[in-house]
């Protein structure tokens, strides 16, 4: 597994999806290319599948993007439909038999699934699946979703998709690969994010709309909840799979999981965060010398902070960006150096200031407060923290790692207290009316369920538990 310094306490993404239907195209390479712009999505493993309107072929492994895939193993990925994946586990362990697309045979052909998200009740699918004598070699939720297809009753795919729909509850934003066609498939929540662009004599969808961008693709729209969307050499069909219910996109696309460039429900993504950092500077207003936000995630949020404050913008912080994109594990002097291996402070431009540092979320507080400490040890007179989210109280169910409720600071400690653990001089989080207010949309349009503990469905605890189906495969279940 690739190293992970741990230096970010801040929610992990699920996964990044693509796919394309483009005859006459290199579907493979320009799969490749989506993926690195969806990178950040996942940094586990990645995958590309692709069918030639006969049989279809797969090459995934651990690691980046780019250290997944050469020349050489691109090469035999030949065909005009493609699906792609990076991974970030949050159901099921970081191994090679967990990386996706999934690919296997059917009655009604090969089948390829790529999946954004984590369903709730997938432990009793599972089970339904083993009793049924479907042999799992994954501990994936992903794999059931593309044995559930396979092993459907339906008499074509559409069929089968729309009784999949019927059963799962979660979150799922779905590339689906066949011999001769593409489908892209987003739960009746619309829990993750999920895009249609148009390219050249084809179609592409994707997690996010920075990946159309980065292969020349343009966008048409988004994926509805609910919506199940056919490309084939017909065209473009548009098939509600499941009536729509309560919306609930998760907020913290907007906060920290989507890029900076990308284009969700109509609006950028980076104004998005440089208000809501102007909205924090509203709620909880305090004197400073600079402004200063951990890079990179935070730094459009302290931008907008600073000119709603009307205080300069500075940099107190250099971040390696390159430090978590290594196999070279750490000795344990190294490790113990924590959050300096992927942070520097700047002491010069720090040192006697009253700084005001913003954050976009603080998970267990195992990062922000070396972060502190560090800022605290470049001589600087005063800090004062403020997170463009709420308190982190309650964990996800719904395809995000953030941890158990034991875990999380704010689900153990009130504000004041989580302020005196960080040792920070005061400490101000964005409410939840005003991160509703800052994204734009109804308040029951969007998932805030970790902050508030109001889930869009019931839940089971045990669901949350990212290890929970490998537990189940050593016990024999």
């Amino acid at each position: 597994m690739m190293f992970d310094s741990n230096a970010v306490d801040a929610p992990r993404e699920s996964c990044g999806v693509f796919g394309i239907f483009a005859p006459g195209e290199d579907v493979a390479r320009l799969t490749f290319f989506a993926l690195y712009a969806l990178q950040h999505r996942g940094q586990e493993s990645a995958g590309i599948a692709v069918s030639n309107g006969k049989s279809a072929r797969l090459h995934k492994a651990m690691g980046l993007v780019s250290q997944v895939f050469t020349e050489e193993n691109l090469a035999p990925l030949k065909g005009h439909i493609a699906i792609g994946h990076n991974r970030y586990s949050t159901k099921g362990s970081s191994r090679v038999d967990n990386a996706q697309p999934f690919l296997l045979e059917s009655v009604l052909g090969p089948l390829g699934l790529a999946h954004n998200g984590n369903l709730v009740n997938s432990a009793e699918l599972r089970q339904d699946l083993l009793r049924h004598g479907v042999g799992l070699m994954s501990s994936s939720d992903s794999e059931v979703i593309a044995q559930m297809l396979a092993g459907a009753n339906g008499s074509n795919w559409i069929e089968r998709i729309r009784l999949f729909m019927v059963r799962a509850k979660g979150a799922y934003s779905l590339t689906v690969l066949t011999h001769n066609s593409l489908y892209a498939v987003r739960d009746p929540w619309g829990i993750r994010p999920l895009c249609l662009g148009k390219f050249c004599n084809g179609w592409v969808v994707a997690s996010e709309s920075c990946a159309l961008s980065t292969i020349g693709a343009t966008f048409v729209r988004e994926i509805e909840p609910g919506e199940i969307v056919a490309i084939n050499d017909q065209g473009i069909e548009s098939i509600q799979g499941a009536p729509p219910s309560r919306r609930a996109l998760c907020s913290f696309e907007y906060i920290y999981f989507a890029r900076p460039d990308s284009i969700l429900q109509g609006r950028l993504i980076h104004q998005v965060r440089q208000q809501l950092g102007a909205r924090v500077a509203a709620e909880h207003a305090v004197d400073g010398d600079w402004v200063i936000g951990i890079p990179d995630s935070a730094t459009a949020a302290a931008i907008g902070y600073a000119h709603a404050a009307r205080l300069p913008f500075n940099e107190g912080l250099m971040k390696n960006r390159y430090i978590g994109r290594t196999f070279i594990q750490p000795d344990d002097r190294l490790r113990q150096l924590g959050v300096a291996l992927k942070f520097n402070a700047m002491n010069e431009n720090l040192r006697g200031k009253r700084i005001i540092v913003v954050d976009d979320s603080i998970v267990r507080g195992h990062t922000s407060g070396p972060l502190m400490s560090l800022l605290r040890e470049s001589g600087v007179k005063e800090i004062h923290l403020r997170v463009t989210s709420p308190p982190i109280r309650h964990p996800c169910y719904l395809g995000v790692d953030m941890a158990t409720h034991q875990e999380l600071i704010a689900h153990r400690l009130n504000i004041p207290q989580i302020r005196d653990f960080l040792k920070v001089d005061s400490l101000g989080y964005l409410s939840i009316e005003g991160l509703a207010a800052t994204i734009g949309l109804p308040y029951n349009h969007i998932c805030t369920a970790c902050f508030s503990g109001d889930y869009p469905m019931t839940v089971n605890q045990s669901e949350g538990e990212k290890l929970a189906f490998d537990e189940a495969i050593r016990r024999g279940g």
